[in-house]
This record gives structure tokens, C-alpha cells and sequence, in this order.
């Protein structure tokens, strides 16, 4: 069985680490790049922490706007399908490389199976919900994270190939947090356990959105010895709308961190306040409550367990809940128990 797997952003390279070595153990795999997160920090530092095979290509796409870079990533593909004839095309996420290599493989009668399928967000405004309907709906096998996603897949018509198989992500976590907890980090940094915040920005509609990101930095600043790992794209806006030098008054910036760095600032903050999807799982898993600067989330069940809280991007709502916000009940094994990996191979195999 010969597969082609197209990954383009950090979340992917993450959840594509544990599904790559479980396939490679039988089968080939063909490690597709588009190169839509291309520095040192957001992509090749990720491949080395998480033993990720080099790619065998890399498109090096970087940023653009959505229908350039989706276009881009679209013809690449469908050169590199033709040229190499893989038996299905895999895909992750919700990211424009999700979406391209699924269309690339649907429009070539080339079976795609998308790991992460039946997300929603509810959230037509965002990219990702846009990438996550097609790309379900142009997919044979849609291996669900969890059963709320089965649900939503359910409710479209969607109940053929589908496959409930846990969350990657988990897999990963548990893979790498041994690692994580021999970071130096914390120490080179100078913070104490449970006794900062971490934040993430990263979301267009938050960077993008002057009256928006003013708002978050108002809030981090007034909730106080927040730790802010920042984005590449966030930088750029900050100092786009001259915010850069309030931000680093009342925040510690820091450069972006590895997937490993990550986990341990994660593991031991007090709380986490993001807009990253990835981000909000991770501290659910973690058992750090979590604080999302968004009108909705694709992890509702975080939401619904009592984890996590959503307070989009007003000021006064992201205090008082960094004020105020604690969990009151335990978690559950909503994403699995780090078995996914296997589950998704089993699944491609039984259906090719």
C-alpha cells in the first residue's frame, strides 16, 4: 500500500508524527510539504522534535492570500499524484494544504481519507470551518476524532467511511511528554509552576482586526505575567498597528517555541488563553483550564466538560475570566486514549 500524505502547517506536522511511523512499519508513505508554514521555527525545528521522516518533497508555497495559495498547492499535488500513484491520499486538518490535497486526489479518482473529519466550528466566517465541510464531503474515509464528530458528519449525510478513531493529537502528547518534561524552558525563562499564563494569538480574525488584537493586548496586559510565544504572523500585525511596544510592556514575548517547549510551558501554566484550536485540546488533555478568545470553537466538547471557556475578543470578558474561570468537574477520555494512530493505518488499509 503506497500512500501520499500532504502536510503543510504545524498542527500537521504533530499529528501527522505518530500516523507516519505507525504506516511506515508495512506499508509506503510518500510525505508530501506544501510549505505553507516554511521558517525554521514553524516547521523544520517541528520535523526533528517529533522524528518526522524529511519530506520527500516540499513544495516551499509559503503565505499568500487563501485562493493563491490554495491554487498553488492544488497544482503541485496533482503533479506529484500523477507522478507517483499512491493507493490514497491523506490529509489532516483544516488548513488550505488539507483542502488542496483533497481536492487534488477527489478530482483524479484518487481515495482521500482525512484524519480529523466532522469537526465544526458553526462558524462560516473562519477558513478552516470552509476547508473542513469540503473537505469531508470529498473524502471516502473521514476517521473522527470523536463522537461529536461522527455527529456532525451524521447530520450533512455523511455516514459511509466513517471511522471513530480517537484524536492524533493524544498520541503525540503522550509520545513526547516524557520529552517535554526535560525541558529547560522554564528555568532559562525564570517562571514557576501554576504561576504564569500562556497565551497563544494566531487567528486571522484576531490578527487581522486592529480593534480586535488591541483588545487582547489590553486584556493580557491586565491580567499580568502572561507569557506570549508569538507567531510569526502576530508579530507582523503588532507592529503593523503600532501595538508592538505596548505588548511588550505588559507581556513576556518570546520568540516561537518547539512542539516540546510548547508542551511544557502548557503543562505547567495556571491557565491558557488562545485562539488556537490545537492549543485548547492539548490543555484539556493536560488539565490546565483553558480560556478561548473566540466566538466558537470546533472543540465544543472542552466547552461542555467545563474546561474551557469561550470569551471572543472583548477585554473586560478575558479578565474576568482569567479572574474568575475554574473547572469544576474531572475529565474524560473525550479524544481517545492515544491509540489513533494504529486505528487510522487499520482503517486505510481495510479500506484500500
Amino acid at each position: 500500500m503506497k500512500i501520499l500524505t500532504v502536510v503543510g502547517a504545524r498542527p500537521q506536522f504533530i499529528k501527522c508524527a505518530p500516523v507516519s511511523r505507525a504506516l511506515r512499519k508495512e506499508h509506503e508513505e510518500v510525505l508530501v510539504h506544501t510549505g505553507q508554514h516554511y521558517d525554521r521555527e514553524m516547521s523544520d525545528l517541528f520535523f526533528e522534535e517529533l522524528r518526522i521522516p524529511r519530506p520527500d518533497y516540499n513544495l516551499g508555497i509559503g503565505s499568500g492570500t487563501h485562493g493563491h495559495q490554495t491554487g498553488a498547492m492544488l497544482a503541485g499535488i496533482e503533479d506529484l499524484i500523477l507522478k507517483e500513484e499512491p493507493n490514497c491520499v491523506l490529509v489532516y486538518g483544516d488548513t488550505n494544504s488539507t483542502l488542496a490535497g483533497a481536492l487534488a486526489a477527489a478530482k483524479l479518482h484518487v481515495p482521500v481519507a482525512h484524519v480529523e473529519a466532522g469537526l465544526r466550528s458553526f462558524d462560516r466566517r473562519m477558513p478552516e470551518e470552509i476547508n473542513r465541510v469540503l473537505t469531508d464531503h470529498c473524502s471516502d474515509l473521514l476517521l473522527a476524532p470523536t463522537e461529536t464528530a461522527v455527529e456532525n458528519l451524521a447530520r450533512e449525510g455523511i455516514t459511509g467511511g466513517v471511522h471513530l478513531t480517537g484524536d492524533v493529537m493524544v498520541d503525540a502528547l503522550l509520545d513526547n511528554a516524557e520529552l517535554a518534561r526535560r525541558s529547560s524552558l522554564l528555568d532559562d525563562l525564570g517562571l514557576t509552576t501554576r504561576e504564569y499564563r500562556l497565551a497563544t494569538v494566531h487567528r486571522a480574525e484576531n490578527t487581522d482586526d486592529p480593534t480586535k488584537l488591541t483588545a487582547i493586548v489590553r486584556a493580557l496586559t491586565e491580567i499580568g505575567n502572561v507569557v506570549l510565544p508569538c507567531h510569526p504572523r502576530t508579530e507582523k500585525m503588532l507592529k503593523g498597528f503600532g501595538l508592538w511596544e505596548e505588548a511588550n510592556e505588559g507581556v513576556r514575548i518570546i520568540s516561537p517555541v518547539g512542539y516540546l517547549e510548547m508542551l511544557a510551558l502548557e503543562a505547567d501554566a495556571a491557565q491558557i488563553l488562545t485562539d488556537s484550536g490545537g492549543v485548547q485540546k492539548e490543555a484539556y488533555v493536560l488539565g490546565v483550564p483553558c480560556i478561548t478568545m473566540r466566538e466558537s470553537t470546533e472543540w465544543v466538547e472542552t466547552v461542555q466538560d467545563g474546561w474551557n471557556v469561550l470569551v471572543g475578543s472583548d477585554w473586560q470578558e478575558i479578565v474576568r475570566a482569567a479572574r474568575e474561570f475554574v473547572p469544576e468537574s474531572g475529565r474524560s477520555d473525550l479524544f481517545g486514549k492515544g491509540d489513533a494512530a494504529v486505528k487510522i493505518v487499520q482503517a486505510v488499509q481495510s479500506f484500500i
